[in-house]
Formats: C-alpha cells, structure tokens, sequence
C-alpha cells in the first residue's frame, strides 16, 4: 500500500514539474493534499493579512479531509496540528499553530519531492517557514507590520 501510494504521488509530482504549476491550481495533485493545501493557503493568506475570520473553519476542513482520507496520505499530526489551529482564539495564538502545520506541511511535501508544487519561504525573525502559492513573499506571522520580511527557500 506504502509503494502504492508513493508510484501515485511521485505520478502527480511528475505532471507538476512538467508543467510547473503550483500544487492549488493542478488537478493533477490527488486528493486529500490538494484540498489541504487549497485550505492553508487560504489560512497562510488570512494570517499575512491579520485577518482571524475564516482561519478556524478552514483549520477544520484540513483536519476533516486528513483523517477522512482512505490512503493515508498525509500523516495524522497534520489533522492533530489543524484541530489545534482551529481551536485557536486570536490571532496570536492562530499564528503560534500555524508553525507547526507549516513544518509538516513542508516536511511531507519535501519528502515527496514536490518541490516544483509549493514555495517555501523562512523568515529569520519569526525563526519559522511557510508554504504560499508565489513569490512574492507574503508573511503570515508578523502581517503586514512586516508583510515582506521572508526569504523564498526553493
């Protein structure tokens, strides 16, 4: 099942690095990282804009599509990490879940070698990466007092 899953992911992989499309915007991403990643970018935007509202629901569908995903495709911590962010009650604790949903979103992405699939970008002063959908760095843990402040690592 394992080998399975792998051959399925590095074919969608594949279809994206030839096109170089971004991970969103391809059909060929299987489900449920398609939908994931449609949902944090949402988060990841929200959160560069300081804007608190819609970041719990959108939280909460990437925990539901985790664990309802037969495959086993992405792993639980990720639905463990989401339930968190979506319990969060302000901003600033919305950013601090944030990370750790960054950091195993970035890690099975780069473990399934789907670099052409997302950017990341760090930030020295937050001491923390994220995944969005272009270059133009966009700062989901300081917003727009320093919407800018990142480095693009891919």
């Amino acid at each position: 099942m394992k080998m399975m899953k792998t051959m399925l992911l590095a074919a969608a992989v594949g279809l994206l690095a030839g096109t170089g499309a971004r991970a969103a915007d391809n059909p060929a991403l299987m489900e449920p990282v398609k939908s994931v990643y449609a949902h944090y970018l949402k988060i990841q935007g929200d959160l560069a804009n300081d804007s608190f509202q819609g970041v719990s629901a959108e939280a909460a569908a990437i925990a539901k599509a985790v664990q309802g995903d037969s495959m086993k495709m992405l792993p639980a911590t990720v639905a463990t990490e989401a339930e968190a962010l979506a319990q969060a009650k302000d901003l600033n604790t919305a950013r601090a879940a944030f990370r750790p949903l960054s950091d195993s979103l970035i890690k099975y992405l780069a473990d399934h070698q789907a670099k052409d699939a997302y950017v990341e970008v760090y930030c020295s002063m937050a001491r923390a990466s994220w995944l969005q959908a272009d270059k133009n760095v966009n700062n989901p843990y300081f917003g727009r007092a320093m919407a800018t402040c990142g480095e693009i690592k891919n």
